[in-house]
């Protein structure tokens, strides 16, 4: 997929949602048909990316349109009601962007352009295993001027649609971890459709495997754990699939809707009313609308919270890449604030996915319709982060003023014996 370059974009909400709803409709449209036959939604991303969807986030002293993460979160809510699979595969391009304002010139000055030439960036993280908590297989090695990556990654969402991904990777001899952003045509990179998860199946969420891939010095980033970066990366990643959540939460209510509008059979054991006025199915209608209203309430207000963060730590210089002061305050809350609605959001997606069928009866099941997408995209979604674990980091914050806290990478634990030794 070969990058061009995209015209100006607004900053506001409204004139880009103007540019975009056109796009997302015809989304829409061949949704259903894509997760039936499952093809891989690379038009559709082209034409968006083309129109400048993945420029949105690039501030406007860098030539981009400067747009807030509250205005793309309401859009990317919006497409992902079209296509949650196209979201949720955006989630790597749009953190790549954030992660790029905290990075020295010299990586700002390459990557910046290259963005609002129409070039995407997927992503490439996560081990299937072998590799202990908090460290990497995958490997960035020194080669002259540059550097040399050799891994394998399991989870490559977006990388299949995008020019670049970012690879999260060891420094050989040393601990923690770097990013290092390779072309996906680059000699030694190979990447798999073989995701074979139940639901979002067309994000590219595949393998990816890297083979004495070159790697130019400025596509290497730097990774520290409790950074602004840290901090507001790991919020920002987790924000998104939040966002798809609430557009799955409000397909469900679109397509409850739709279906009970059209439907003229009911029930013998019913009310023998046509189902668009039946109390009973309004009532299961109007639960299901409610959930997704209040799903795209919680994210929105996260999405506010990351705003804040990001104005606060732009305040206190705390963006700046040699910046050694401490986290604001309001970039620490954003991160409690993404924790909260990771506990609430799913739950309510789900619910409203689930009632669904609790509108029109067996029909609904019919695999040629399609609507158990909606609950099992959401699932897939939600297990990205268990609740439990965010719920209890939630709990020990409130109780003990514990901030949360991660490790450099997904691994096997390590197992601990009785009398506490490891």
């Amino acid at each position: 997929m070969t990058s061009t370059p995209i015209p100006p974009l607004p900053s506001d909400h409204d004139a880009l949602a103007a540019l975009f709803r056109p796009l997302f409709a015809k989304t829409a449209e061949g949704a259903l048909t894509r997760e039936l036959e499952r093809q891989l939604p690379f038009e559709e991303i082209r034409e968006l990316n083309a129109a400048g969807f993945g420029t949105l986030l690039v501030p406007a002293e860098h030539g981009g349109p400067g747009a807030d993460i509250e205005t793309v979160t309401r859009l990317l809510i919006e497409l992902a009601e079209a296509d949650s699979n196209i979201a949720h595969q955006y989630r790597s391009h749009l953190g790549f962007v954030e992660a790029l304002r905290f990075q020295p010139a010299r990586i700002q000055e390459v990557w910046y352009p290259r963005v609002l030439a129409g070039a995407t960036v997927g992503n490439a993280s996560t081990e299937k295993g072998g590799n202990a908590l908090g460290r990497l297989n995958t490997v960035l090695t020194r080669a002259g001027d540059g550097w040399v990556l050799d891994g394998r990654k399991f989870y490559s969402t977006g990388t299949i649609f995008a020019e670049y991904t970012r690879v999260s990777a060891s420094l050989e001899g040393e601990d923690g971890r770097r990013f290092a952003t390779v072309a996906t045509d680059a000699p030694g990179v190979r990447v798999d459709d073989d995701w074979d998860g139940f639901g979002q199946k067309l994000t590219g969420t595949g393998t990816t495997v890297f083979d004495a891939v070159p790697v130019e010095d400025a596509a290497v980033m730097e990774r520290v754990v409790g950074t602004p970066e840290a901090v507001h990366e790991a919020a920002f990643f987790q924000h998104v699939l939040l966002a798809v959540l609430a557009g799955i939460a409000r397909a469900a209510r679109r397509d409850a809707a739709a279906t009970i509008a059209a439907r003229a059979r009911t029930f013998n054991t019913g009310s023998g009313l046509p189902f668009r006025e039946d109390p009973l199915i309004q009532e299961a209608t109007g639960r299901i609308a409610a959930k997704a209203f209040s799903a795209e309430a919680i994210v929105l207000q996260t999405a506010r919270a990351l705003d804040a963060g990001i104005a606060a730590t732009a305040a206190a210089g705390a963006d700046a890449s040699d910046c050694a002061g401490a986290v604001p305050e309001a970039l620490h809350w954003s991160e409690i604030a993404v924790e909260h609605a990771q506990v609430t959001v799913p739950e309510l997606a789900l619910g409203a996915a689930q009632d669904l069928f609790l509108t029109v009866g067996a029909s609904a099941t019919s695999a040629g319709k399609g609507l158990d997408r909606h609950w099992r995209n959401a699932q897939t979604v939600a297990t990205h982060n268990p609740i439990s674990f965010r719920a209890r980091a939630l709990g020990d914050y409130w109780i003990n003023g514990t901030l949360p806290e991660g490790l450099n990478a997904i691994g096997d634990a390590v197992r601990s014996t009785k009398d506490g030794a490891r």
